[in-house]
C-alpha cells in the first residue's frame, strides 16, 4: 500500500505478546505498541484528531500557529500533522523532559520553550502559563489544551479501543495504562466498557501525583503533590479527559521501579519503550495478584525508548539518582564515569615542571609516568610538594628523577576489597585495562564513591 502523506500511517499499532517479565503473572499479557506511530508514541493519535476537529470549527485557521504545553510526545504528533498540514508550532515543555525529546520537536522545526517544573500550574512561569500567555500575544493561534480538548479521548474511543477489540476478538478482560492527560485510558475505556462492562480499567499513577487519592476518597489533595521524575504520567491537577467513571483502579509506581522497569522491557522483550511503559509495566507486576488463568491483559506501551538515552537508559543518570545499584562492584565497575576519558600521563623524559602543569590542567592529584609503551613510575601531588620545597630547582629535572614506583594493574574483575588493599599510603591509585585494551585509572576516590 502506497500512502499519500504520513499521517496516514498512524494507527493500527501491533499486539505483542509479553513473556518473561510477565511468567510470574498467570493472565495473558499483550502490549500495545504504540511505538510504530510516525511520531513514535501514541500521542500521534489525538494530535491529528485534535487539529482536525479544530479545522472543522473554525478554530484552526490556515496558516495558523500551534501553542500547546507538552512534555514532548504530543509535540511531536503535533509538529508532524503541521509540516504536512502547513501549519507553525510553539510548545512549552518542562525542564524535568529529556533532552532528546526536546531537540526532536526542534527537529521538525518547531520553537521550544523549556519552563521550570517545581512550581504551581497558576504561576507565570509554568510551562502551563507560558504557552496561554503566547496565546494572547501570537496572532492567528490556537492551543489544542490537550488536558482538557475531549478530542484527545475521543481519538482513543474512535481507533485504540476498537483496535484493541478487534485484535483480541473481544477477549480482553483488564486494560493496563499510564494516566497523564486522561485521554488514552478514558478514550479507549469507555469504548471497551461499551463492549463489555466488566473489563477492567486500571490506571498507573505516580507518587506526586493526585489521581489515585482523588479517585478513592473524591478528594483533591494538595499535600499529594510533590517533584517526581517519571515522565508522562500523573498530575497536579484534575484534567477534564480525566474521567473518574471509566477508571476502576489507579495503582502508583515509584520513580524508581518505573526507571528499573524501563531499562528491563528492552533487555527481557526486546521492545524499546520509554518511561510510561516502564511505569505501567511495574504497576502491572504490583497488580499480579488480580490476574488470573485466562484473563487477557493488555498494556499500553506509549512511546519509544530514544526519548530516554540520556535518562533511564544512562548508567550514570540512574545511578546519580540511586536507581541503579552494583552489587560487589568489580574494578570495571569503578572506572564507569570516567571510562570515556583519555588516562592522562606524563613521559619519563619531561621536565617535573611540565607534569606539575598538566596535573593542574587535568585536576588530577596523582599521573601514571611512561617510557614509551611502558608504565615505568608514577607521580603525586603530595611526592611533587614535599620534594620541589626541598630544592625548587627539581622543577626542571626530569620527571623520572623524582618518579615513584609505578601504579600496579588489577584485573578487571578484581573485587573491591582486592583493589581497596592495593590503595594505601604508599600506593595511592591502581590502573586496569577495559575490553578494548585502553588503562584506566582507579583512585581512593572512586572507592569511597563505591563505598557510599
Amino acid at each position: 500500500m502506497i500512502y499519500s502523506n504520513i499521517l496516514e500511517t498512524i494507527g493500527n499499532t501491533p499486539l505483542v505478546k509479553l513473556n518473561k517479565i510477565t511468567k510470574d503473572i498467570p493472565a495473558t499479557v499483550l502490549a500495545k505498541v504504540e511505538t510504530t506511530n510516525p511520531g513514535n508514541s501514541i500521542k500521534d493519535r489525538m494530535a491529528l484528531k485534535m487539529i482536525e476537529d479544530a479545522e472543522k470549527s473554525g478554530a484552526l485557521k490556515p496558516g495558523g500557529t500551534i501553542i500547546e504545553g507538552t512534555s514532548g510526545n504530543t509535540g511531536m504528533g503535533l509538529a508532524i500533522a503541521a509540516v504536512i498540514k502547513g501549519y507553525k508550532c510553539i510548545f512549552t515543555t518542562t525542564d524535568k523532559q529529556s533532552k532528546e525529546k526536546v531537540d526532536a520537536l526542534r527537529a521538525f522545526g518547531a520553537e521550544v520553550i523549556v519552563c521550570p517544573t517545581n512550581v504551581e500550574p497558576e504561576d507565570p512561569s509554568s510551562y502551563y502559563s507560558v504557552s496561554s500567555r503566547l496565546i494572547a500575544e501570537v496572532p492567528n493561534s490556537w492551543k489544542p489544551n490537550q488536558y482538557d480538548n475531549l478530542s484527545n479521548s475521543q481519538a482513543h474511543y474512535e481507533q485504540t479501543g476498537p483496535e484493541i477489540w478487534e485484535q483480541t476478538e473481544g477477549k480482553i478482560t483488564h486494560l493496563v495504562v499510564g494516566v497523564g492527560t486522561g485521554g488514552t485510558i478514558c478514550g479507549t475505556g469507555k469504548y471497551l466498557k461499551e463492549k463489555n462492562p466488566n473489563i477492567k480499567i486500571l490506571g498507573i499513577d505516580t507518587y506526586g501525583s493526585v489521581f489515585k487519592k482523588y479517585l478513592d476518597t473524591g478528594e483533591f489533595d494538595k499535600n499529594e503533590i510533590y517533584p517526581y521524575i517519571t515522565e508522562g504520567i500523573g498530575e497536579d491537577f484534575l484534567p477534564k479527559n480525566v474521567d473518574f467513571g471509566i477508571i476502576d483502579h489507579f495503582e502508583k509506581v515509584t520513580d524508581k521501579d518505573a526507571a528499573v522497569m524501563t531499562r528491563r522491557i528492552p533487555r527481557e522483550e526486546g521492545i524499546f519503550a520509554g518511561n510510561s511503559a516502564g511505569a505501567a509495566m511495574a504497576g502491572l507486576v504490583q497488580m499480579k495478584n488480580m490476574f488470573k488463568e485466562g484473563d487477557v491483559v493488555v498494556v499500553i506501551f506509549h512511546d519509544h525508548g530514544t526519548r530516554y538515552l540520556g535518562k533511564m537508559f544512562n548508567d550514570d543518570w540512574m545511578r546519580d539518582r540511586g536507581f541503579l545499584e552494583v552489587k560487589s562492584p568489580k574494578a570495571i565497575d569503578l572506572i564507569e564515569r570516567h571510562k570515556h576519558l583519555k588516562l592522562v600521563t606524563i613521559d619519563a623524559e619531561d621536565t617535573v615542571d611540565e607534569a606539575f602543569s598538566k596535573m593542574r590542567k587535568f585536576d588530577v592529584s596523582q599521573i601514571p609516568v611512561t617510557r614509551g609503551d611502558e608504565f615505568a613510575g608514577s607521580l603525586t601531588d603530595s611526592h611533587l610538594y614535599a620534594s620541589i620545597c626541598e630544592n625548587p630547582d627539581l622543577k626542571q629535572a626530569k620527571v623520572e628523577a623524582l618518579m615513584e614506583k609505578p601504579f600496579p594493574f588489577v584485573d578487571a574483575k578484581a573485587s573491591l576489597e582486592e583493589i581497596s588493599k592495593s590503595i594505601n599510603k604508599d600506593n595511592e591509585a591502581v590502573l586496569v585495562r577495559d575490553m578494548l585494551g585502553a588503562v584506566h585509572i582507579i583512585t581512593k576516590y572512586d572507592i569511597i564513591e563505591a563505598i557510599g
